[in-house]
């Protein structure tokens, strides 16, 4: 397809980056040169010069002929008027980041008006990431599926769990409504088998439904009380949209920011939430706020190297949760083995949304992508399924499939009923099915299924 991103910054980058790599021809709109400059050579993409909201730049990068049209630049206005002009001047479907909380209300009204076909919102995207994770503590990775009715979540295996030297096979017996789906080791991707033994060190994956995970971690002897209490270092659009969607949960909530002006818009607008003034990376500070009794710590700041020293001194304090906000991608390998538990990027995980929805929109017969979640570093993808009636795969035992390398069947929904597949299993129209992949792009089940 042909797809215009109109902002190079962060998630600019990482989109055309993506995409380009998924075989679509991207053009590149930005007004600075030295952003052009790089993504021309590190990336197979045509880059043009010039404002998003310039009909005569917008016309040079072919919007007329642009099956999707992505507007990520800083401004949120700016953004709404480079969509609204793009519609006007043909492109066929138009992507739009919206991220400030006035217009949450009026998103609907925006879209209708302005012809913006899908809204983007990194920031509220990160808070409810974070939200899962206050779930269960000790999980550094988790994400939902299938309307709430799938988790995924991973987990560092303890001597105390009683996995280690096992067969999966073995383990089966114990868990027969979870399955291990991946595993990260020595910073490779595996896709396990029944023989697959786990092993010290080992980062585990396992989903199933909410029920059966629950008791999975119950079983291991996990404390599985969520998060009761916690300090978020930085007071911009993430904490306070973490604020709004924990509202009510019982949750004993304290804001650091240093700019004045924002404590006092968040006093106001926040309940129950203690808004302190002053610089959250101050160690002395931080001390006074003794971490080790919080049941967790986010860092939230606009700089990457903050959270990450923060992040660090909250470890250190013995913070029972550390959780830190990074944008630039490739901070995220620097990170492994700080003793931080979870790393969340709004980049990535606005890049991930994006990506979902150019796979749908490839209209592909047999069933239609409606979330990705990549974990293992983006090493493996959890894909999301909707299956069609006229998919050549349907009624078929899964042992009888050709199942590409790398590919598992994780999970299929059946209206409410969650079924851990085994061979005998097979697929109906209609179904959601869960796949956890090595193989990155694939936008339909029947690349992975085949008869």
């Amino acid at each position: 397809m042909n797809i215009l991103v109109v902002g190079d910054g962060k998630v600019g980058y990482t989109l055309a980056e993506d995409l380009s790599a998924e075989g679509h021809d991207v053009t590149v709109v930005d007004s600075n040169p030295e952003a052009l400059e790089r993504a021309e050579e590190a990336l197979d993409v045509l880059c043009v010069h010039g404002s998003g909201t310039d009909v005569k730049t917008l016309l040079e990068a072919g919007v007329e002929n642009a099956d999707i049209l992505i507007s990520v630049m800083a401004s949120d206005e700016i953004n709404m008027i480079c969509s609204m002009m793009g519609k006007h001047l043909g492109a066929k479907y138009v992507i739009t980041r919206i991220r400030s909380p006035e217009y949450t209300d009026s998103l609907s009204l925006l879209q209708n008006s302005m012809g913006i076909d899908m809204v983007i919102n990194p920031e509220r995207g990160a808070a409810q990431e974070i939200s899962q994770l206050f779930r269960y503590p000790f999980v550094v990775d988790i994400e939902t599926f299938a309307r709430g009715r799938v988790e995924l979540a991973g987990f560092l295996p303890e001597e105390s769990d009683g996995l280690f030297g096992i067969p999966l096979k073995e383990l089966g017996s114990r868990f027969v409504k979870v399955l291990c789906c991946a595993c990260e080791r020595d910073d490779r991707a595996i896709i396990p088998d029944g023989n697959f033994v786990i092993k010290p060190g080992d980062k585990l994956y396992v989903a199933g439904d909410l029920m059966s995970i629950t008791h999975f971690f119950k079983k291991l002897g996990r404390n599985i009380q969520r998060v009761r209490s916690a300090v978020l270092i930085g007071g911009g659009h993430i904490s306070y949209y973490l604020a709004k969607t924990i509202a009510g949960m019982g949750v004993d909530l304290r804001i650091i920011e240093i700019k004045p002006e924002k404590c006092k818009y968040l006093a106001q607008v926040l309940q129950d939430v203690t808004v302190i003034n002053a610089d959250g990376t101050d160690q002395k500070l931080l001390m006074s706020e003794n971490l080790s009794e919080m049941d967790a710590m986010v860092c939230l700041t606009d700089r990457d190297e903050e959270n990450l020293m923060a992040g660090l001194f909250g470890v250190r304090e013995g913070a029972k949760k550390v959780i830190v906000k990074v944008n630039r991608l490739g901070y995220l390998d620097l990170i492994k083995g700080m003793g931080i538990d979870s790393v969340i990027s709004p980049t990535r995980t606005t890049a991930n949304n994006i990506l979902r929805q150019v796979r749908a929109r490839a209209r592909s017969r047999d069933s239609v992508v409606e979330k990705i979640h990549r974990a293992v570093g983006g090493q493996v993808e959890a894909l999301q399924f909707t299956v069609n009636e006229d998919a050549p795969y349907l009624n078929i035992p899964l042992s009888r499939l050709r199942i590409q390398k790398g590919v598992l069947v994780a999970v299929i929904v059946r209206k409410k009923q969650v079924i851990i597949p085994f061979g005998s299993d097979h697929i109906e129209a209609g179904d959601t099915v869960i796949l956890m992949t090595r193989t990155s792009g694939i936008s339909s089940l029947e690349e992975a299924l085949q008869r």
